[in-house]
């Protein structure tokens, strides 16, 4: 068995990986062969390397047992990959990149594709211990499963990652002598009774004195697969509850106590519930900036803040917590929950007392008068027609903050957005990964023109590979939320608007179904009639570019 065969191996017995996603080189194409001979592992070749990076996210991104993995030959391939590496850096999210590299003896004589930061190459070890939780150099062919037993370890443990190895050309092709099944030991991050007690003392306090709790659900509790606990903590003690931009859905937003999406572009009736509460549980939340007010510095002032973090670093990073406690999400809460009945149980009594003036986005009037097909009203009609399960993908930019606004999500949908890092093109082409984790389950792009322009060659990797998403383009010609910033800044904007090809056309040019929506009415029938044929399908919607987000302050 050799290095290649042995990392196939390897990854097949993890039980973690269906699909891998990558691109080749001279410096890594004999992996391809032993990929070949997988009976359990299926091979997307992506047109860029960066789009393997994002698959790869997408790939773990609902499913937090699975290991993405991505692969390119070395030098310019494994540098496309690092837009990839820094969102699951950012976004904890367990990815395995495996590069080639310059083999030992020819390093620093300046190989193709050198990058050993020998003699004026770049170092692309540095550059990937600056991107993952860890690097590694395969430097003889008995080291392969020692580095992918801890690689692998390392990218679950704890707050997920990145990890990368490297794995030199000549190495790829030898002997492994020592060959055996890696050891997999992933354990939770558990709270201290202590802090459980403190946490469960407190909640039952508030209620007691009749204070007004809030619930802010972040990312984490996602990762951790906290719904049941949540909802126990929710039902039995009537707590009113908001998530974050990228938790949106997680729990139903048709529940009475849902108040929807708070931040930048949140709810009304979440942002006035927020002021009045006195005590704020945020779980598995890092208080990004467009959860903060753009890190308003008094948010938070008068507040009883409790939170939940599996990273330690996150603890106080923002704000100060007057209870912390580093754990799990579901671990967390559920020790909290045994607290609860240890100190006599849940006295839930009334829910407390919601504005009635105050209403989600999606309950109100659009903003604006729009020429073209309202923003609004793509996100309404994506919200009425995604079935049950449904996963909805969300691209950095203007058409990401109105589906978090317009849409309302219920039967166990999923809504994404790009995290802090927040890359274009990121979920244009993570969505793919996500498909191929999640088959059973209709998954939705909704992705600007922007976006959809950095990616869209990979429709043919969707057609080639027969990965049905449905890609709904945000059509307005422009970078429309770089213009609205331009304009409060300076009422005036250069440099924002780009031609768009016919998208129709295109789509028939690689093999897919292509449509085009000019009238509001057409929105429902048509995305409905493209989640049917269950293929790859673009649909191109003529939105206005006039009309912009609802923004609580302004960027």
């Amino acid at each position: 068995m050799d290095v290649n065969q042995a990392v196939v191996r390897i990854l097949e017995e993890t039980g973690r990986v269906s699909h891998v996603f990558g691109s080749t080189g001279q410096v890594n194409a004999s992996m391809l062969l032993s990929l070949r001979e997988s009976k359990k592992i299926k091979t997307v070749i992506v047109r860029n390397e960066q789009a393997a990076s994002f698959m790869a996210c997408g790939y773990t991104m609902f499913n937090p047992d699975n290991l993405g993995v991505c692969f390119a030959t070395g030098g310019p391939g494994a540098f496309n990959l690092f837009s990839g590496m820094a969102v699951a850096y950012s976004d904890s999210l367990p990815v395995l990149a495996i590069t080639g590299y310059a083999s030992a003896p020819v390093r620093g004589k300046g190989c193709l594709n050198e990058s050993s930061g020998l003699s004026r190459t770049p170092d692309s070890h540095k550059m990937f211990s600056a991107t993952t939780k860890k690097s590694y150099i395969v430097e003889d062919a008995s080291q392969i499963c020692d580095i992918m037993e801890d690689a692998i370890n390392t990218a679950f443990d704890g707050r997920p990652g990145p990890v990368h190895i490297h794995i030199p050309k000549n190495i790829t092709t030898a002997t492994v002598p020592n060959f055996r099944s890696i050891k997999l030991d992933i354990k939770p991050v558990l709270p201290k009774p202590a802090a459980a007690r403190e946490f469960a003392s407190r909640l039952l306090s508030a209620k007691e004195r009749g204070e007004n709790l809030l619930l802010l659900v972040g990312y984490g509790c996602i990762r951790a697969g906290a719904k049941d606990e949540l909802m126990r903590l929710i039902d039995g003690m009537k707590i009113p509850f908001v998530t974050t931009m990228d938790a949106k859905g997680y729990l139903d937003e048709t529940h009475p106590l849902s108040l929807g999406v708070y931040g930048t572009t949140g709810d009304p009736i979440a942002m006035d519930y927020f002021e009045k509460a006195a005590v704020v549980l945020a779980v598995g939340n890092s208080f990004a900036e467009n959860a903060t007010l753009l890190f308003k510095a008094d948010l938070y002032d008068n507040k009883t803040l409790m939170h939940i973090n599996i990273d330690p670093k996150e603890i106080h990073k923002v704000y100060p917590a007057d209870f912390s406690m580093v754990s799990d999400a579901k671990s967390a809460l559920s020790a909290i929950l045994n607290q609860i009945d240890a100190l006599g149980g849940m006295k839930a009594g009334n829910a407390p007392a919601l504005a009635t003036d105050k209403k989600k986005w999606i309950d109100m009037p659009n903003q604006g008068s729009a020429k073209k097909i309202h923003p609004a009203d793509v996100a309404r009609a994506i919200s009425a027609v995604a079935p049950e399960n449904a996963i909805i993908m969300g691209d950095a930019g203007s058409h990401m903050l109105w589906l978090s606004e317009y849409m309302k999500l219920g039967k166990n949908q999923r809504y994404q957005n790009p995290g802090s890092f927040g890359p274009m093109a990121s979920h244009t082409n993570g969505c793919m990964g996500v498909k191929c984790a999640n088959p059973d389950k209709v998954v939705i792009s909704g992705s600007g023109d922007g976006c959809y322009l950095m990616a869209g060659f990979e429709l043919l990797t969707a057609v080639q590979n027969n990965i049905p998403v449905v890609w709904v383009i945000f059509d307005n010609g422009e970078f429309n939320v770089i213009k609205k910033f331009l304009l409060n800044m300076f009422n005036d904007h250069a440099y924002m608007s780009f031609m768009n090809p016919d998208y129709v056309a295109y789509a028939k040019s690689c093999g897919a179904e292509g449509f085009r929506v000019e009238k509001t009415e057409d929105l429902e029938p048509v995305l409905k009639k493209a989640i049917a044929l269950n293929k790859p399908v673009l649909v191109d919607v003529a939105i206005d570019g006039d009309v912009f987000a609802n923004m609580n302050k302004s960027m």
